[in-house]
């Protein structure tokens, strides 16, 4: 390691301004600040020191992060591999394309009972749709901080491990990249960059890919990474459902809902690993306890009074209220999407209120809008739109409140 610090500073002067390659000091001071801890320190009393700067608050979504990953590799193979099961091997092979000698070279079986095959099938179809999102995003991240002559953010790394998490397997490469250049340029870049985006990068651009291609992101054919195979979500299944048809559209276990073991995306399936990121991000002072309990008591409350009215045209009425909790992208969107600290709301008071709404609005997309199964991408979205506006009649009414107080 002493090697590697050496170099990085001999090479300083060739990246400082003045020198050859100027123009690329913030690809060397990204590298620099992700091995090593920044040598600039305050020392004046005046600064206000805090262990958790943004580099490992950054480090610390990630590693809340890990189950939801884990669950991206192992159900994405598993999915994969109960329908690879019923075929021979050589069609198996044959479905899976590039993928497939592969993952025979490095002994993986079509066999969902078998551990390692079925991390190393969901790897294949994971790692990819991660790698794209990272140089893609990466290399945009790159020119607009070479133009303006700032250094990398760290805020990428969390944004480049969501968006593929947020992904159906089935999703082309190419899509991938279409999806997080729109989110990084168009998301976040063009207002500034990290911090002054309004509105959730990842969630940007996995929006963009539902409208402009929701062929290959929604739909029954998309959430097992297998060739052919229909495989509709719990949601999916009720929204194109008879009425009368109810909760028996739905094939799945509660209980299978919450562990994950379903249909969807990579790494959304599973309530019990975002429930385990949740504590992790609560427990570092990082996510916002108040927006996610505010999310859930919006989406319970409106739920419940939607179930209690039920419907003879829509399956989706009969959906029980702590249903909502383990399908979809809810516990995901809500622990790591809805509480992002640029795009939430501020205030104290108005985490409550933008969590309610976000809540209500998935709800209400869910079920009076059927064609929009996962109705909490949207729901967020809408709530980062009105964050401000939420913090802007909170502070309001907190000036309000202390006029009054000092009048009297």
């Amino acid at each position: 390691m002493k090697f590697l610090r050496r170099l990085l500073d001999s090479q300083h002067s060739k990246f400082a301004k003045g020198g050859k390659l100027e123009k690329f000091y913030p690809l060397y001071e990204a590298v620099d600040t992700f091995l090593y801890t920044p040598g600039e320190v305050t020392s004046n009393a005046s600064h206000v020191r805090d262990g958790m700067d943004l580099k490992r608050i950054m480090s610390m979504v990630i590693v809340a992060l890990l189950p939801c990953i884990a669950m991206a590799f192992w159900n994405t193979g598993c999915q994969a591999n109960i329908a690879l099961a019923e075929m021979s091997v050589e069609d198996a092979v044959a479905n899976q394309g590039w993928r497939g000698p592969i993952f025979q070279a490095f002994g993986g079986t079509f066999d969902q009972g078998s551990f390692w095959s079925n991390v190393l099938l969901g790897g294949l179809y994971f790692l990819p749709a991660y790698l794209v999102t990272m140089t893609v995003g990466g290399l945009w991240e790159l020119l607009f901080a070479t133009v303006r002559k700032h250094e990398i953010n760290e805020g990428f790394l969390v944004t480049g491990m969501l968006f593929p998490l947020t992904l159906p397997p089935s999703i082309p490469l190419w899509q991938v990249a279409v999806g997080i250049s729109f989110g990084v340029v168009i998301g976040k870049e063009i207002f500034g960059g990290t911090g002054r985006n309004f509105l959730n990068p990842a969630l940007t651009a996995r929006a963009f890919l539902y409208f402009a291609y929701p062929g290959q992101i929604s739909g029954d054919s998309v959430w097992t990474a297998v060739d052919g195979l229909t495989s509709a979500t719990a949601l999916t299944a009720l929204g194109t459902a008879p009425g009368a048809a109810g909760m028996a559209a739905v094939d799945v276990t509660w209980w299978d809902s919450f562990i994950g073991i379903i249909p969807g995306s990579m790494g959304e399936t599973s309530a019990l690993a975002c429930v385990i990121g949740a504590a992790i991000l609560i427990g570092c002072g990082i996510g916002s306890w108040r927006i996610m309990a505010g999310v859930v008591i919006g989406a319970m409350a409106l739920s419940t009074m939607l179930w209690g009215i039920s419907s003879d045209t829509n399956a989706v009425f009969s959906l029980p209220p702590y249903w909502h909790l383990v399908v979809g992208g809810f516990a995901f969107g809500t622990v790591f999407m809805a509480t992002d600290p640029v795009s939430a709301s501020m205030t104290e008071g108005g985490k409550w209120f933008y969590g309610a709404l976000i809540g209500a609005m998935t709800i209400l997309i869910r079920v009076i809008n059927p064609a929009f199964p996962e109705g909490i991408m949207l729901a967020i979205l809408f709530g980062n739109v009105f964050a401000p506006v939420i913090d802007y009649v909170v502070v309001q009414a907190n000036v309000k409140r202390r006029m009054a107080r000092n009048v009297a």
